[in-house]
């Protein structure tokens, strides 16, 4: 991660540095440097929303909001590949090469999960704990900390900040772990600096240079609490603002509609707009536009005070500073220009399709508002605060150092935005006011509107548990029995394979609940969908069919030659009076070599199902001929390999009959569960559990659903969909009976584990001598890895 946060900084400043090539060589035509400076971003951030959407739409945006999903357990399909992780490295680079005001710490966060996804993918080729899925959770959560911490060359506010922003319940043993990838990382990243010449030692990414000796007076910390606060209410606007642009767009339907058509016309005129507005010559002299991004942070650190007496013109401006001078307008409407242009820039840009993120842009704001509140408490007081006769001016940079991180931790809701400057300035002198500030802004801004990330889960659906808000005490008082879902898919212990079958298509749920028996519905266990599956593809799979077929023609031919034989023991004849079943699950004409079947919502299932009833004549002739091969006369297995084959061209033969007839004879045999793995203890709630005691059991180990039981029989099922409805409010509390709050705990002394395993050994020895999955002779453990 360290060599590509490197490699795409040193890509970003050659594209911005190409921009600032062609705007400087036409300064003799203000018409062409401003076609210059417009069409590039425009041609990068095209490009780069085209390239994004044909190669893997999943890299658009931020990426914490899913990483948080994945976190929690949930599966997002094609989100860890390599081709995201392509499109997110090449669409990044070109869309911060443009100049946009957009992030690359929330991409980071993406692509190293997808660093991480994709070596522990490789290294599971090898074996191993690479295998286990836990230990992949385990490797995303130390990625996560890598992707801040390469980012920002800062590991501790990294780990941190990955904590804050991903994880609900924080696993400490991950802790040491997230530190020691973060660390590395982010010292390859500043020894690579170091290496191409950049630094000439490892030092701060924005390393600032104020005074240590007396850093601030305790008089200015109400200015730095205003900042807090403000940062807060601004936090809070900023993420009601995105939103609300989104929302805008996908209501109107005739520009949603026309932009669905042509996909890249938004992305290019918000940044036609945007450049524009900040040409350098044109509005931008007002908002110091020619300046990117790191150029606005390295000035807005600068410990120097732009305004002596209130006046800008006796500070002598250096360097890229010069950008905040302008002639007919002082440094103070300059900087609320930069704020309030940028501050409505920035969240329109973060809407474009592109990989991007809002972490930079928004600690640029709040620079640049703390730096506006400096700049006017030097103002107000020119020869600084007086102590005991000593003069200490006012430190701007100290106040634009607190604004980063006040409103970029009230947009996140995050505290350590602290950590993450001191590590990005190198200096820890103004810890005290920097936490005042985030912890105030976090307070008001937690109070008004979501975090970013949260607001982005919401508009995009994610599926994802909200938390329990400030003061739903009465969400507390709703229990599972209200919110469950009673009509549960369950497969019972003696049920046959066509019951397995049609409940199989009847749904697309992970997992089923087994079941003593339909009268009783005590609840034995849950069974992959996976596992049922192979039970079917076991049983009515191209073997079996493929051994029936070899056994009737050998049958034929040895009843040609006049040799009586037993009747197989693969497709009893029945009687000639009964009508031929039709086939099961055949639906399409049997020419096509191939029989589809009734797909069913599941795509895998489906498609698994499909596989065991087609028909393929070529691997029919094969099995035939190979059992008659020993024949003596050459041209008898000829005729019965022929009869076969002919079998898949027409049904006037009795081989479809005789397949139909077998095919529901396989069907009506009860299951076999004995090769099938069955978790013997799925997690369970009593219908009197509280709402928040559940959401804390769903939170703290990331399930998507829970059995709901009544003294071991199975009376309803929880999923995430109940309990987010729940939470934000779509379940009435009206009419719900309060409880009081004991009700939920039930006398547990007379049961233990012992008991409970015991009976579960009856139920399990009643039924056809089942034994319990972990009961598995070494064989039938390895025939099940096999499957």
């Amino acid at each position: 991660m360290a060599l590509v946060s490197w490699a795409m900084d040193f890509a970003i400043a050659m594209c911005l540095q190409a921009q600032k090539w062609m705007y400087g060589g036409l300064d003799s035509n203000v018409l062409l440097q401003y076609l210059a400076w417009v069409t590039y971003p425009v041609v990068l951030i095209t490009f780069s929303a085209g390239f994004t959407q044909i190669l893997a739409p999943q890299a658009v945006g931020s990426g914490i909001p899913e990483m948080k999903t994945i976190l929690r357990g949930v599966v997002l399909k094609e989100y860890l590949t390599f081709k995201t992780f392509v499109a997110k490295v090449i669409g990044l680079t070109c869309a911060l090469g443009s100049g946009m005001p957009l992030g690359k710490e929330g991409p980071f966060v993406h692509i190293a999960s997808l660093c991480a996804a994709l070596l522990s993918k490789f290294m599971s080729l090898f074996g191993g704990i690479y295998e286990n899925e836990s230990r992949n959770i385990e490797m995303l959560a130390a990625a996560c900390a890598v992707g801040v911490g390469c980012c920002f060359a800062a590991p501790i506010g990294g780990v941190l900040f990955s904590i804050e922003v991903t994880s609900t319940f924080f696993a400490v043993r991950n802790y040491w772990r997230g530190f020691f990838a973060a660390t590395f990382s982010a010292f390859i990243f500043r020894v690579l600096a170091v290496w191409n010449r950049d630094e000439e030692t490892i030092t701060a990414l924005f390393k600032t240079r104020f005074r240590l000796d007396f850093p601030f007076d305790l008089q200015e910390l109400p200015a730095f609490a205003v900042i807090g606060i403000a940062s807060g209410f601004g936090g809070a606007l900023f993420v009601y603002f995105n939103r609300l642009i989104v929302q805008f767009i996908r209501k109107q339907k005739t520009i949603n509609r026309f932009l669905m058509k042509k996909r890249l016309l938004y992305p290019a005129l918000v940044t036609l707009l945007i450049s524009t507005l900040t040409f350098p010559p044109g509005f931008g002299q007002f908002m110091a536009g020619k300046l990117t991004q790191k150029e606005s942070l390295v000035t807005l650190l600068d410990n120097r005070t732009w305004a002596k007496q209130g006046i800008a013109e006796e500070f002598d401006y250096i360097g890229h500073s010069q950008a905040w001078k302008h002639p007919q307008v002082n440094v103070f409407v300059t900087l609320v220009l930069f704020i309030v242009m940028k501050f409505w820039m920035s969240a329109l840009a973060t809407t474009i399709p592109v990989p991007c993120g809002a972490f930079m842009p928004v600690f640029v704001i709040g620079a640049a508002f703390g730096r506006l509140v400096g700049e006017s408490m030097a103002a107000w007081f020119p020869d600084g605060i007086h102590t005991d006769g000593n003069i200490y001016p006012i430190v701007p940079g100290g106040y634009a150092v607190v604004g980063a991180a006040a409103l970029s931790g009230a947009v996140t809701h995050t505290v350590s935005t602290a950590v993450i400057v001191f590590e990005l300035t190198g200096q820890i002198s103004h810890i005290l006011p920097v936490m005042i500030a985030v912890i105030l802004a976090n307070a008001v801004a937690q109070s008004l509107q979501p975090s970013l990330y949260d607001s982005i889960i919401r508009i995009k659906k994610l599926p994802y548990l909200p938390e329990l808000g400030w003061g739903h005490h009465e969400k507390y008082n709703i229990r599972v029995e209200d919110i469950m879902v009673r009509d549960v898919r369950y497969i019972t212990l003696n049920c046959s394979y066509r019951e397995l079958h049609e409940v199989l298509l009847s749904g697309h749920l992970k997992t089923l609940a087994l079941v003593e028996s339909a009268d009783s519905m005590i609840l034995l266990g849950s069974i992959e969908r996976s596992q049922l599956q192979a039970l079917l593809t076991q049983q009515l799979g191209r073997p079996r069919r493929l051994e029936f077929l070899r056994q009737r023609a050998l049958n034929a031919r040895k009843s040609q030659e006049g040799i009586s034989t037993e009747e197989s023991s693969f497709g009893p004849a029945r009687s000639g009076t009964q009508k031929p079943l039709k086939p099961a699950l055949k639906r399409s004409s049997v020419e096509k070599n191939s029989v589809e079947m009734p797909m069913s919502p599941h795509e895998h299932s489906g498609m698994a199902l499909k596989s065991l009833f087609c028909a393929h004549p070529d691997a029919a002739t094969v099995e035939v001929r190979l059992s008659s091969s020993g024949a003596p006369d050459s041209r008898k297995p000829k005729r019965v390999r022929i009869s076969v084959v002919v079998r898949a061209h027409t049904r006037k033969r009795a081989h479809p009959h005789r397949i139909a007839e077998w095919e529901e004879q396989q069907l009506d045999e009860p299951v076999n569960f004995n090769n099938c793995k069955i978790d013997p203890a799925p997690f369970q709630l009593v219908e009197r559990t509280s709402l928040h005691k559940t959401h804390t059991i769903f939170s703290l180990l990331g399930l998507d659903h829970a059995y709901v039981t009544s003294i071991g029989r199975l009376i309803g099922v929880v999923s995430l969909k109940e309990l987010r409805k729940a939470i934000e409010g779509s379940v009435t509390v009206k009419g719900v009976k309060v409880r009081p709050p004991l009700a939920s705990f039930r006398d547990s002394g007379t049961s233990s584990s012992e008991t409970e395993a015991t009976e579960l050994h009856k139920l399990w020895d009643r039924h056809r001598n089942l034994t319990l999955p972990g009961e598995h002779r070494p064989s039938d453990s390895e025939d099940n890895k096999s499957q």
